[in-house]
């Protein structure tokens, strides 16, 4: 029974020790995820955003919440770089937060979602490891 109005955002995890936001939106959601599960294991806390609405972005919340926790962003997104989730994070944070932008920036190709993840690195893999290059800069 969760809502999801139009303009809206939910945070999935967070904690009060939060070095860095992860956003994504669908898919990328679920490897978000996974990737919190695999840093909680190094003692690394992360919040995850699940920034259902890319238009209009919840701009108040995302900044609200990326304040809280280090103003280091990776947005993660399963379509081309230009026009979508990063893109609209960024407009809302107005330079005021560090942004690694993961998305696909080859040609789509057919495969298993798995291979294409971890192909595009989106994968929860390739989330830990930009989180851990952005919180070690």
């Amino acid at each position: 029974d969760d809502k999801f109005p139009i303009g809206g955002s939910k945070v999935l995890r967070k904690s009060q020790s939060d070095v860095a936001t992860v956003i994504g939106a669908g898919l990328t959601v679920h490897e978000a995820l996974k990737a919190y599960d695999g840093l909680k294991e190094e003692r690394i806390s992360v919040r995850i955003i699940d920034a259902y609405s890319v238009e209009p972005i919840d701009k108040d919340n995302i900044s609200k919440e990326v304040e809280k926790a280090g103003k280091k962003v990776v947005v993660v997104e399963d379509h081309f770089q230009n026009g979508g989730l990063g893109d609209a994070v960024a407009q809302a944070l107005s330079g005021k937060a560090e942004i690694v932008h993961l998305a696909v920036k080859d040609l789509p190709r057919s495969g298993k979602p798995e291979e294409l993840l971890a192909k595009y690195g989106i994968d929860a893999s390739h989330i830990k490891k930009a989180v851990k290059e952005l919180i070690n800069r």
